[in-house]
């Protein structure tokens, strides 16, 4: 049944924590900016307190040889009623001020053109969209929202020059370039543009869907940036799980948790070995999307055995100390985002029914706190996965592993999927490989690596794909164990190694976020810190009209 909850729900009274210790309250956040659409030029829509026009190059490539020939800058659509309007030369401010016609390049001035509600006088800004990419249109629409913040209402042609992909990479871009968090005791120091329009489209009636589409996608970027961000002392297992009962009951979403005790008794030992020593407990958390089909006019559910099954695991430790492997000070910083996994999941498993995904997709959250008590996991400890396997701990700080065990093991047991796909902030290792502007990724399918590998450079989160090199496959050999969770070496083909025994033939990547966990600057539609790194690429892969074409268990090697 479509919204069914069964196991621990994510309102009982089962947080964990102590009756002394108050609960914070997250005040409340800013959210994205709205949209409309507009067939008129932007001189004839209501009052509005900034009006973007795209700038563009006036290159002609003539190859004719006079190197000087079209050279200059182009302004697009609405630059010309605008100019007759206010009698003010864009253009030539343009020149004046050296705009620049590359990718999210911003030039801004004012125009005596007073907003009657506001008093303010509007605000020209002229972006650089290069060679209108949809990158490019990404890229101009997050520095468009950085220069619009604070402002009610703007108004802007680029999209109307866009084709479809750049039309959606514009408003994706918009929204998570206005991404926001605080938790400062006077308020948010910034609020996104409140209200965009959208104007000078021909077809405007038309391209609602393609709005609500994009908007959905870049809600699913900032939904997985904003869990990652919330501090620790309020994110635990349990509020993870709530968030996700939110995005079911929105969503119309199946639910299952199971709690601490259901763990142990059900054979989760990586989950409920990692989360033993937390005054949270652990959560396994289950979401479950099915397509629905256009019937004689009404929407209606497919059964979920008549359409194939794609998992998606996410990695969802809450807070990770390392456990008695403990990290450094500085090694902690960062890590209230060591659930990026789970919440990109979460995220995605939000949108799926607005990017019309065809398959049925199950989200499986393997939440955890990794902590220090006195039961904590121990470095010799041997645990037992879901289905048997075992291994030997001997770094308690390679838990994320442990626990994406179970979650895998589980999904290829109970789920038959066709596809498995986790992602997790899994090893500092793919940080010193890549840095911090591509992901990683792993897969033991040449066709489902294709897909990961092209969603990714579509959404504008590019991966880079690492091998799974049989040859250190001793490496994992434990005296005790099925296997060692933390053998040394190549960290992060290691982990991938370890966790490919828990997928069997069950065509398999694996996306190690890690490099990508948190943006050190703002930077195109990133902005500073945890970067939800991963939603916009599954959303990519799982909107095409057929994610799983081509991807067969035959294709795997051996």
């Amino acid at each position: 049944m479509s919204g069914k909850r069964t196991g621990t729900q994510p309102n009982d009274d089962q947080s964990g924590s102590t009756a002394l210790a108050a609960v914070p309250r997250l005040p409340d956040q800013v959210t994205g900016p709205n949209f409309s659409l507009s067939t008129q030029s932007p001189d004839l829509v209501g009052p509005v307190d900034a009006v973007a026009i795209p700038l563009l190059s006036g290159q002609t490539g003539s190859g004719s040889g006079n190197s000087d020939e079209g050279q200059g800058l182009l302004l697009g659509p609405g630059a010309l009623e605008l100019t007759e309007r206010w009698g003010v030369d864009l253009l030539a401010i343009a020149e004046l001020l050296r705009a620049d016609s590359a990718a999210g390049e911003v030039t801004s001035f004012p125009v005596d053109a007073r907003n009657p509600a506001t008093e303010a006088p509007a605000l020209v800004l002229l972006v650089g969209v290069g060679d209108q990419t949809p990158t490019d249109f990404r890229r101009a629409g997050a520095a468009l929202a950085r220069a619009t913040r604070d402002r009610g209402r703007l108004v802007t042609t680029i999209p109307s020059i866009a084709d479809p992909a750049g039309f959606e990479a514009f408003i994706v871009g918009l929204v998570l370039g206005s991404f926001g968090f605080h938790w400062r005791s006077d308020g948010p120091q910034h609020h996104p543009v409140g209200h965009v329009i959208l104007a000078g489209l021909v077809d405007a009636d038309e391209r609602a869907p393609e709005v609500a589409r994009a908007q959905a996608i870049g809600r699913a970027g900032w939904r997985a940036r904003h869990l990652a961000t919330v501090p620790s002392n309020i994110k635990n297992p349990q509020w993870l799980a709530e968030q996700a009962g939110a995005v079911a009951e929105q969503h119309d979403l199946d639910l299952r948790i199971w709690d601490e005790h259901e763990l142990a008794s059900q054979g989760f030992g990586g989950i409920a070995g990692v989360g033993q020593a937390s005054a949270s407990p652990p959560r396994l958390i289950r979401l479950d999307y099915t397509p629905a089909l256009a019937t004689n006019g009404k929407a209606s559910r497919r059964k979920q055995r008549a359409v194939p099954r794609v998992v998606l695991v996410g990695k969802g430790i809450t807070f990770d100390s390392g456990g008695l492997s403990i990290k450094p000070a500085e090694g902690m910083l960062t890590m209230k985002r060591d659930m990026t996994g789970g919440g990109v999941v979460i995220a995605t498993m939000a949108a799926l029914g607005a990017v019309g995904c065809p398959v049925a997709v199950t989200g499986l959250i393997a939440a955890a706190e990794n902590s220090i008590d006195g039961n904590a996991l121990r470095p010799g400890d041997v645990l037992r996965h879901y289905g048997g396997r075992t291994t030997e701990v001997t770094n308690t700080d390679a838990e994320g592993r442990l626990v994406l065990a179970d979650a895998l093991a589980y999904a290829v047991a109970e789920l038959a999927p066709a596809a498995v796909v986790d992602i997790a902030t899994l090893t500092g290792a793919m940080k010193v490989a890549l840095g911090q502007r591509t992901g990683g990724f792993f897969a033991n399918n040449e066709a489902l690596a294709a897909k990961i590998q092209a969603a990714g450079e579509t959404a504008g989160e590019p991966m880079w794909r690492f091998p799974l090199y049989a040859d250190y496959e001793d490496k994992l050999a434990s005296k005790v164990a099925d296997a060692d969770n933390a053998p040394g070496g190549a960290g992060a083909i290691m982990a991938a190694l370890f966790l490919q025994h828990f997928v069997g033939r069950v065509p398999w990547a694996h996306l190690d976020i890690a490099s990508v966990g948190d943006s050190p600057s703002d930077h195109h539609e990133w902005t500073i810190g945890p970067t939800g790194f991963g939603a916009r690429a599954l959303l990519a892969w799982l909107g095409q009209a057929d994610p799983l074409a081509g991807v067969e268990t035959s294709d795997l090697p051996g």
